[in-house]
């Protein structure tokens, strides 16, 4: 066993796991994140995406002993605290356009779009399109997701000045 100590979601963890555990089996199995699903276990769908210190990473190809200090954000962690849940604008854009059949693939394909839009406040379609070419949606055929991420960028843009 490894100790390790990481803050997730704003609450700080300090527990002993295998060292071939890995980080989506940790967030869902020992905290309850179960927002965070699990896709292919490949890093191939891009389902588990989270956020590991400012970078979207698949957390079924990082091992929990390597964010060992760290700090993680799940999709449960982006929205606001407090019984009134403050979306953050990519969910509500999700929402709004309805980006989302299944769900399955929504909180990674939220957190890539979070991601990308600390990077480039202002994408083209083309930039979402290339910025979330890491996570496959099997039901939408992505032209709502694209128009999602596109709202959220005009709405974080509105909310900076």
């Amino acid at each position: 066993m490894t100790r390790i100590r990481m803050t997730v979601d704003g609450v700080s963890y300090d527990d002993d796991v295998e060292p071939r555990l890995l980080l989506v089996h940790y967030l869902r199995d020992r905290l309850g994140r179960t927002g965070t699903p699990i896709g292919c276990d490949t890093s191939n769908c891009g389902a588990c995406t989270v956020d590991l210190d400012g970078k979207a990473v698949k957390s079924c190809s990082v091992l929990a002993v390597q964010v060992d200090g760290s700090v993680v954000t799940t999709i449960q962690g982006l929205a606001g605290d407090g019984p009134s849940g403050a979306w953050h604008p990519v969910q509500k854009a999700f929402h709004e356009k309805h980006a989302l059949q299944c769900g399955y693939c929504t909180p990674g394909m939220i957190m890539a779009a979070v991601d990308l839009l600390r990077d480039n406040p202002a994408p083209t379609e083309r930039d979402v399109r290339e910025g979330l070419e890491g996570n496959l949606c099997r039901c939408t055929g992505y032209q709502n997701i694209v128009e999602a991420v596109l709202q959220a960028a005009a709405e974080l843009k509105g909310a900076t000045r």
